[in-house]
């Protein structure tokens, strides 16, 4: 069926609102933990590159001089703190030392995180302890902390990072597979309550992606072949494949983009 002349109008109209200017992170601050290092770097890099000023919570300095060098030379700021991020009460001083450098923030990215590899019936309690701590309650507790000022700026996002465990059940990482079905939990959660503040909340789970944690798993000729027959793409990732959804989540092209679990896995999951 034909469009009417007002229907074409208004068409134009809400297309004439598009900008590619709505994929630009100028003036914005991003909080992104383990930025220093392998995935969390790339993400640091990207939004830099998109306009972004970064803010690095991370456990221990490696790296650190690789990372500034890397985002200064495209003309943004990056400062860096040294935490552990399972500390007791240290997501709030996180943040006000974000905001004391930077004077506000606009993005945080939940990359931090860890994994341990044992099979179920060999699991020790401090594995999952510490696991869960790093790659759940750390995450919760410095997104309530970021959403608080969000809530007072009417405006912001929150990235968690999840994983094809956000969905699957996998072998061998039961505390890890448990920490990433709870961080899809609280993505959603957060994002049911602080859309009414315009701060939107998502997570990306990445696929198999090359890496150097990756790196054992794909010289093993068996499982590696495993896990390319079941990608539609054929292909491990590379790091820079995840680097584009960072910089959407993070800018006000997803503004109607809230709750969501985003898999960046080569069509993995369809199989």
């Amino acid at each position: 069926m034909a469009q009417s002349p007002e229907e074409i109008k208004q068409n134009e109209a809400a297309l004439d609102k598009f900008k590619m200017s709505a994929f630009s992170l100028n003036g914005k601050v991003a909080v992104i933990t383990g930025g220093n290092t392998g995935l969390g770097q790339g993400y640091a890099v990207a939004l830099a590159e998109a306009g972004a000023d970064i803010f690095i919570p991370t456990f221990g300095t490696a790296e650190w001089d690789e990372t500034r060098h890397m985002i200064e030379k495209r003309g943004h700021k990056v400062e860096f703190m040294n935490v552990d991020l399972t500390e007791k009460g240290i997501a709030e001083k996180v943040v006000t030392k974000a905001v004391e450098t930077f004077g506000h923030i606009d993005i945080l990215i939940n990359n931090a995180g860890m994994i341990k590899r044992n099979p179920l019936l060999e699991s020790k309690d401090e594995d999952w302890d510490r696991v869960i701590n790093i790659n759940l309650n750390a995450v919760y507790h410095l997104s309530l902390a970021a959403a608080k000022e969000f809530a007072k700026q009417k405006s912001g996002k929150i990235i968690n990072i999840g994983s094809m465990l956000s969905f699957q059940g996998g072998k061998f990482i039961p505390s890890y597979t448990a920490s990433k079905h709870g961080v899809a939990g609280l993505t959603k959660a957060f994002a049911s309550e602080l859309g009414a503040y315009n701060v939107q909340v998502n997570a990306i789970a990445p696929g198999y992606i090359k890496t150097a944690n990756t790196e054992p798993i794909r010289a093993q000729k068996d499982r590696n072949d495993e896990i390319l027959s079941r990608i539609p793409a054929g292909h491990w990732a590379e790091p820079s494949e995840l680097m584009g959804v960072a910089v959407f989540l993070a800018s006000a092209a997803s503004n109607y983009v809230n709750g969501h679990i985003l898999a960046v896995d080569g069509g993995y999951l369809v199989r």
